[in-house]
């Protein structure tokens, strides 16, 4: 990671660390409000009036709302996967995105609008759904254990703690998936699912799973 981050400022000076931050931004505004929206709404539709929602049905919601969020926010996903790899990439390479909109409108002018706006969909939605589950179930869960076995009571406190131990869960169970929907984004190839990841095994062995997992909690943590 380290070294990532020394060859992008080298090359782009600090501001490379932000490539990719309004295809980032419009993720986040066709993702997680969709993921988070569904959620909220979901569980408060299916809890029984004055009790608490059982852990798995906070699973079944959240992967539910997870998925539909990773479908309805995978076109900007796809454009910020390219721009934030953008500094590390050869010349012939580079797709010279100015932001997430215009990255979205030339994929769909050269590439067709399924190739380019639905590449890796099923990947990312699978990702989203693991990462819904993992995350907003595990907040849930860890929260109220917090509140019912220590003193720390419904805090600030309690709130960070839980949000903290959700996004390493989530970070370690979502990893191989978020690997492979990051490499299937960026890759200027066309090969099937199952090829790709036995290309990817061939290459590196089973430690390609956790590969970028600091970086990946460094993000999700906060």
């Amino acid at each position: 990671m380290s070294s990532t981050i020394m060859h992008i400022v080298r090359n782009s000076g600090p501001r490379g660390l932000y490539d990719g931050l309004t295809a980032s931004l419009l993720r986040q505004m066709t993702y997680s409000t969709v993921r988070f929206g569904v959620y909220e709404d979901l569980k408060r539709r299916f809890t029984p009036e004055g009790q608490k929602p059982t852990l798995p049905l906070l699973i079944g919601l959240s992967s539910l709302s997870g998925l539909l969020g990773g479908l309805s926010g995978n076109a900007a996903d796809v454009v910020n996967v390219r721009m934030q790899q953008e500094a590390v990439l050869p010349e012939s390479h580079k797709r010279h995105y100015r932001n997430g909109l215009d990255g979205m409108i030339k994929m769909a002018r050269t590439e067709g609008l399924y190739s380019s706006w639905f590449r890796g969909v099923w990947p990312n939605a699978t990702r989203a759904a693991l990462m819904n589950a993992s995350q907003l179930a595990s907040y849930d869960t860890i929260k109220v254990a917090l509140m019912t076995y220590t003193p720390l009571g419904d805090t600030t406190t309690t709130h960070f703690a839980s949000s903290l131990a959700a996004g390493f869960v989530a970070t370690t169970i979502c990893s191989p998936v978020d690997v492979i929907k990051s490499r299937v984004m960026s890759s200027h190839t066309t090969k099937g699912l199952v090829s790709f990841i036995a290309e990817i095994y061939a290459k590196e062995g089973v430690s390609w799973m956790f590969k970028g997992w600091v970086p990946a909690f460094l993000r999700l943590g906060p």
